[in-house]
């Protein structure tokens, strides 16, 4: 099997290359600094440096690996806000939106030029559950995940006839370089190991949607079906240090 992932040298991009990798899988990688990957690994997955938000080399690397055949893409690359505060510094949030939507989109669209040829094939991409509600202190990384969410259920059912499978993964905190930016509690925190797992698992599982751990499930569940009255009384009344930009 090839497997294609975005964002692939580090956190649970990094993860999830190593454990296909270690079941005998075909696995390519991008990332902006190919420096990061592991020594160890270099030699056994094929890499490109590049951005996703750079539609074209994104395009050229994904038509390189999947030349002869492309049985799932992972768009797992984003970008967080880190430090929650208010919106003050645009260029930044459009730099989240550029990389967690348009990366995905430019990923999917590449992919699609060859799996709709060879009616066949898995997108995967990697969510959160930030998506469900509109957080306090990340508008711009709230919104690009909800746009992703639901942008794969969309293609999900446009792919349905071309024999192509959509999976939305929607996690909670997993202990990664990107989570390690933030500087606020983070519940039912999960190792980059154990949430891999449990995405592979509902990959194989061709799950449409996978939100986990099932805790924070049944939170963001909870609060996006809440009166956004009282959904806003409950959070603005939560204390966030917002930084000074």
């Amino acid at each position: 099997m090839k497997v294609f992932i975005t964002g692939g040298t580090t956190g649970i991009g990094l993860e999830l290359a190593r454990q296909y990798l270690a079941d005998g899988h075909v696995v390519g990688v991008c990332g902006r600094d190919l420096t990061k990957l592991p020594q160890e690994l270099k030699d056994k997955l094929k890499s490109y440096q590049l951005s996703v938000t750079d539609k074209k080399s994104l395009d050229e690397a994904i038509s390189d690996f999947g030349r002869d055949g492309l049985d799932i893409v992972i768009a797992n690359a984003g970008r967080s806000v880190g430090v929650k505060e208010k919106m003050a510094d645009w260029s930044k949030a459009y730099d989240v939106m550029d990389t967690n939507v348009y990366g995905v989109m430019y990923a999917f669209e590449s992919a699609l030029k060859i799996m709709t040829s060879q009616k066949s094939g898995h997108l995967v991409a990697i969510s959160s559950v930030a998506g469900f509600v509109g957080l306090a202190g990340a508008a711009s990384y709230s919104a690009s995940k909800a746009a992703v969410t639901t942008f794969c259920e969309s293609i999900s059912l446009d792919y349905k006839s071309d024999n192509i499978n959509v999976t939305c993964i929607c996690p909670g905190f997993i202990d990664t370089p990107l989570t390690k930016q933030n500087n606020h509690p983070m519940p039912f925190l999960m190792s980059a190991s154990k949430g891999a797992a449990l995405i592979r698992a509902a990959i194989e599982r061709k799950k449409l949607r996978y939100i986990f751990p099932w805790q924070m499930n049944f939170l963001m569940m909870f609060l996006r079906i809440l009166p956004r009255k009282v959904y806003y009384f409950i959070m603005s009344n939560q204390t966030l240090n917002f930084t000074k930009s």
